[in-house]
């Protein structure tokens, strides 16, 4: 008898502005897996299809696709050297690639996600969160994509051994295509992240406004100072500090305190030379230029631009897109929401 899967990851927003690294926000737009296991399958090797974003050049093959790579590492860690036989995995993906929606964390989430149930391994979605941090060693949009909501996040002090564990290449965690002999899986450190999801008022809507170039995510951290400011550090916590709070309060959001605690000294001034616009585009909207925007900041890496509104969400939205436009860069965009949830995983239904 087959056995079937689904699994559901949302994508996700990091930095929020002053959030450099810290905070992320779950969003529901949503990558999704469909797995089938039949154990009376003709076909031995793990069978991988794909639909969505980037579907015309993604590796199907599973230890180059990053899904089922991060899912056969979670397997070898735990001594299983394969997927089970007869296993069908289907994956659609509606998150833009390479534009700050964090497209590769829910890759890995679901990867680690898909690893654990074709294991039968049981685990938290936390001890599921190791592997993925073993990955991607940022915890920000990872966290927001596997707990879900708007989320604050570090990686904890690692003591003796782990150290080198978590700072193994990927070369040495992921499975290698074509190797004739493949090393063993080094085993995650338990509890590598921690995390605390703040309120959110449900009044507050995310616009992502979408340019259509990719912005990869090392180029971004390229342009970034090796070292801050004492000034432009403090800029940014004392901003950080609010912001969590300010948009949780219940009744009408404060634009005038969200708006000023988005602003950021510590990425987004760097990145202006990636995004063409994005200076003029983060000084000229403003609460009082366009009713309804609560706050305006780069999505991740960019180019995504995320605005926070409670209302007029066309108007934003093809204004930002005009301003682009001005760049020579076209646009789309999407209105989304916190996915409260995080990802989900469910036996015997499909998506």
């Amino acid at each position: 008898m087959s056995t079937e899967y689904s699994i559901k990851v949302p994508a996700s927003s990091a930095n929020i502005g002053p959030g450099f690294d810290v905070l992320g926000i779950g969003l529901n737009l949503y990558l999704t897996l469909h797995v089938k296991i039949n154990p009376n399958s003709t076909t031995k090797e793990p069978l991988l299809t794909y639909t969505g974003e980037g579907s015309h050049n993604v590796p199907l093959e599973p230890e180059k696709n990053l899904v089922t790579a991060v899912a056969l590492y979670v397997l070898r860690a735990n001594n299983v050297s394969d997927f089970p036989h007869g296993t069908h995995i289907h994956v659609n993906n509606p998150i833009p690639l390479g534009r700050g929606l964090g497209s590769s964390g829910s890759a890995i989430v679901a990867g680690s996600l898909l690893g654990n149930v074709v294991g039968g391994f049981g685990f938290s979605r936390q001890r599921c969160l190791d592997y993925c941090l073993m990955i991607e060693k940022h915890p920000d949009n990872i966290t927001a994509s596997m707990m879900g909501g708007f989320v604050g996040s570090f990686l904890r002090k690692l003591e003796g051994s782990e150290v080198d564990i978590v700072g193994l290449p990927l070369s040495k965690i992921l499975p290698q295509h074509g190797a004739k002999e493949q090393l063993p899986s080094p085993q995650a450190p338990k509890d590598l992240g921690t995390h605390v999801k703040y309120n959110w008022n449900h009044k507050i809507k995310c616009i992502a406004i979408i340019p259509q170039f990719e912005v990869s995510t090392e180029k971004s951290r390229a342009v970034l100072p090796a070292d801050y400011s004492k000034a432009d550090v403090i800029f940014n916590l004392q901003r950080l500090a609010v912001l969590t709070n300010a948009v949780g309060q219940e009744g009408k959001p404060s634009s005038e305190l969200i708006y000023n605690a988005m602003q950021d000294k510590l990425h987004q001034p760097y990145r202006k030379v990636l995004i063409p616009g994005l200076t003029e585009i983060l000084s000229e909207f403003t609460p009082d230029t366009h009713p309804g925007l609560l706050g305006i900041c780069l999505s991740g890496a960019g180019p995504t631009i995320l605005c926070l509104a409670d209302s007029n969400f066309d108007d934003i939205s093809k204004a930002i897109i005009e301003r682009f436009k001005k760049e020579n860069v076209e646009c789309k965009w999407l209105l989304l929401e916190p996915a409260d949830e995080g990802a989900v995983v469910e036996e015997g239904s499909k998506l």
